[in-house]
């Protein structure tokens, strides 16, 4: 099982960014997907969650300016964000499995996202 996130990068406040993960070895329509962050020390966190019956959570932090998407056909999952702010500097990594960040599941390697004030 492999998920590689990508799309990460660094943006000024206001900016707006899309990440990707793609899957492999893992289908994800047969999955609930996730993006988690970890800012430098702090601990993981959801950012968004999609259940397998599309049911959709955010993080109140993010509601109305993360969206989190998946592509089924490509076995991809987005997250598109906009409004960023510095506070929404980490690591962003997805996951495949259980909501939580310390639910069971597969997790992709991380991609960096810095917001510049």
């Amino acid at each position: 099982v492999q998920l590689q996130a990508s799309g990460g990068g660094l943006v000024q406040a206001g900016g707006s960014l899309r990440l990707s993960c793609a899957a492999s070895g893992i289908r994800l329509i047969l999955n609930s997907v996730g993006w988690y962050r970890q800012a430098p020390g702090k601990q993981r966190e959801m950012v968004a969650h999609m259940g397998l019956d599309r049911t959709i959570e955010y993080a109140d932090s993010v509601k109305g300016r993360f969206t989190i998407s998946r592509d089924n056909t490509k076995n991809m999952v987005f997250l598109e964000m906009s409004g960023l702010k510095p506070e929404d500097t980490a690591v962003y990594f997805c996951k495949a499995g259980s909501k939580g960040p310390l639910s069971s599941g597969s997790w992709g390697q991380g991609t960096l996202v810095t917001v510049s004030s």
